[in-house]
């Protein structure tokens, strides 16, 4: 209850998605179209969403600077979003820098800032994809405008970061005035920005950077195709467009603020760009639960692998996490 001012908007927005949704859907016709789907389909975008785990491991490896081991960022991802789908404030992001620290040897504030990049180039990427379905979807012109003003922030964010870590002195240099007074502040927080600028000095590799942007790039296809699979599974006439938009609205609806799991936003996004293509709300349901059942499953068996491997648990890392923010405090 201390932290109601935080979690209490995010969960407003997921009930009243989900209320939205109880009111809309007639679950006798989506359960209908579960067992009608095609199951061949389904088994497909059940292999690819673990290809894609995989291949997010690699992107998040590549901005590491390939420092840490494959396996352990593997595990470190797949345990990071298996905490975002059950802990709050998607504390996910934070414990998978916190879990890599441990195992790897790198800083966690050298680890944070590529956690950053990563995040803000998958809403470029999400605004794209939005952008470039908008002409083909009916009654969807508002779009147009949360896409353009997401890519542009996040041009702006990635411009910003970029000017920090060309500058990285310069602001170390402004911190230290700033701080002169409080000398504890100073020496954590020059500990800090230092690993932290570190870590952003990624977007000053332009090779780096484009190998990047390639196994991201690849790795959004490959979810592109995972929801293509699954969008036929449920509806035969489903074209490529109707995939591009799908997932850029999931995209969005995973970065809104809700419960633990983007309950509600996640589900809702995808029901509402369904429902414009197809006008089916029940069936559309159904097609959101499977991409939600298998990030569940994706990040469950990766994660849950690598939390056994460690022995750890949900709850002692949710403590951990907040004893080292406490900390850091």
């Amino acid at each position: 209850m201390k932290d109601v001012k935080k979690w209490l908007p995010g969960a407003l927005i997921s009930i009243a998605l989900i209320a939205a949704i109880l009111y809309f859907v007639d679950f006798g016709a989506m359960m209908t179209a579960i067992r009608s789907a095609n199951y061949y389909f389904l088994a497909g975008a059940m292999a690819l969403s673990f290809v894609w785990m995989l291949g997010r491991a690699k992107v998040w490896q590549t901005l590491l600077r390939d420092k840490p081991a494959y396996r352990e960022v593997l595990f470190a991802t797949g345990e990071g979003y298996l905490l975002n789908n059950f802990l709050p404030f998607r504390l996910g992001e934070i414990g998978r820098a916190f879990l890599l620290s441990r195992k790897s040897g790198m800083q966690f504030g050298e680890i944070l800032p590529t956690i950053f990049i990563e995040r803000s180039v998958d809403l470029a990427f999400s605004a794209a994809l939005l952008l470039a379905a908008l002409p083909f979807v009916a009654g969807a012109e508002d779009s147009k405008s949360v896409g353009i003003i997401v890519g542009l922030a996040v041009v702006v964010g990635l411009m910003a970061m970029y000017f920090v870590a060309r500058n990285n002195q310069w602001a170390l240099d402004v911190f230290h005035k700033l701080s002169a007074r409080w000398p504890s502040l100073q020496k954590f927080g020059g500990s800090f920005l230092e690993s932290f600028f570190a870590g952003l000095g990624v977007l000053t590799d332009g090779w780096l950077f484009l190998r990047f942007l390639f196994w991201m790039t690849l790795d959004w296809a490959i979810a592109l195709l995972n929801y293509y699979l699954i969008l036929r599974a449920f509806f035969p006439q489903a074209q490529w467009i109707w995939g591009f938009f799908i997932l850029g609205a999931a995209a969005f609806g995973g970065a809104i603020p809700s419960l633990p799991g983007a309950v509600g936003t996640f589900d809702g996004a995808i029901v509402g760009a369904l429902t414009l293509f197809t006008g089916d709300q029940s069936t559309a349901l159904a097609a959101a639960l499977a991409a939600r059942f298998y990030n569940y499953l994706n990040s469950g068996v990766i994660g849950g692998i690598g939390l056994l491997r460690e022995g750890q648990t949900l709850t002692g890392i949710y403590q951990q996490i907040k004893d080292f923010r406490k900390k850091d405090e």
